[in-house]
């Protein structure tokens, strides 16, 4: 692309926090991305963000990529978040199908794919995708208002193993039993939706760089976990096949804490086990538990029913914000213990006695397709 915006980089304040946030600006564009990465620049500025020195202590990089040729953003740390930018000249046939590769070859946590006389397309890591519309000359105003509440949401996505599991449960019970059984059931019932091939997508270094940022095993959809006792549940881990939950503190692992001043979740595993790392909602499910002890199981899945509420805000996987919003919506329903919630542009989250109970209840209700706005 010829040069006409490049990197800029400063440090400033939000209006309303005590927070300070900052942005970058890498690559360089023309035509039409040049003047509206301006226009996001001048919202940024607006709201109290300022360019940042270096990149490495941006808040927020805007990640100007070529289309033909996207260049990665490798960020440093997990409090980075990338926005891969980009223009069409056309809306795409299947929009998601094409952008979603972009959003993962350029190790971003979201892309924005503005097209010319229509918007900006938001594409998510949790297939999310949906235009903000270019109606009234305030497109990149309205794009930085759903931009940052997911820029600036904080992720609990790190994993603490301690070797302290019942030597009784090293094996599993009967409830691991029964989310096995479901995770089979949710397949045959064609609810496990294919993750996109990501290792087609990117090469092994760039691959463990996403494994890392997202705290994730690979991009697989859904999760369901079931109550221990009190205060522990089992859930399913990150990345794994969702139809071959097979074994204890590994695949299926017990969520024992939570470690909310270091923001890590705590997992109770076997000695010398070898475990992946839990689903990174299992925050959300650990605030539902312990505000509703008559909740006995959760199922997430990328499904809709009719006439449910939903979440405002489509808050990142794993982050506190994203829990925060669920759980007050499952606390708020008329029945906590059975409720079924939607995540905006993402899924469901049912609660129930069992799993078995949550699917035999919602899957006469159930619609494949999810709503995006």
């Amino acid at each position: 692309m010829a040069s006409a915006i490049s990197s800029a980089t400063g440090r400033a304040t939000p209006r309303n926090s005590g927070a300070t946030h900052t942005f970058a600006v890498v690559g360089s564009a023309e035509g039409p991305l040049r003047d509206f990465t301006r226009n996001l620049i001048g919202v940024l500025e607006a709201a109290g963000f300022e360019a940042a020195a270096e990149t490495t202590e941006s808040s927020v990089v805007l990640n100007l990529v070529d289309p033909a040729e996207p260049r990665p953003f490798r960020r440093h740390s997990k409090g980075t978040f990338a926005a891969a930018l980009w223009s069409l000249p056309q809306m795409p046939a299947d929009g998601l199908r094409e952008t979603y590769p972009m959003l993962v070859r350029a190790l971003a946590n979201i892309g924005l794919c503005l097209i010319p006389g229509h918007g900006v397309l938001f594409t998510t890591m949790e297939q999310g995708y949906y235009l903000v519309p270019e109606t009234d000359g305030r497109l990149a105003e309205r794009v930085v208002e759903r931009l940052l509440p997911l820029a600036t949401a904080r992720l609990v996505i790190d994993n603490v193993f301690r070797p302290d599991l019942e030597p009784e449960l090293w094996q599993g019970d009967e409830l691991t039993a029964e989310l096995a059984a479901v995770g089979r059931r949710l397949d045959r019932l064609g609810l496990l939706p294919a993750p996109f091939p990501v290792e087609e997508l990117v090469g092994e270094r760039d691959l463990r760089h996403i494994k890392r940022l997202y705290g994730i095993g690979g991009l697989s959809y859904g999760n369901l976990s079931t109550r221990k006792d009190s205060r522990r549940f089992w859930m399913s881990a990150s990345g794994v096949d969702k139809s071959r939950l097979s074994q204890p503190g590994r695949d299926i692992l017990l969520v024992s804490d939570y470690d909310e001043t270091r923001g890590r979740m705590i997992l109770s595993v076997p000695p010398n086990a070898r475990p992946r790392r839990v689903s990174v909602d299992a925050i959300e499910h650990w605030m539902i538990y312990r505000e509703n002890p008559h909740v006995g199981a959760i199922l997430h899945i990328h499904a809709w029913l009719e006439g449910i509420t939903a979440t405002e805000v489509n808050y990142p996987c794993g982050s506190h914000e994203l829990a925060q919003s669920v759980a007050a919506l499952v606390a708020a329903a008329s029945r906590p213990a059975e409720a079924v919630v939607g995540l905006r542009n993402h899924g469901i989250t049912a609660t129930g006695p069992s799993l078995t109970a949550i699917l035999d209840r919602i899957e006469p209700q159930l619609l494949r397709r999810v709503p995006m706005s």
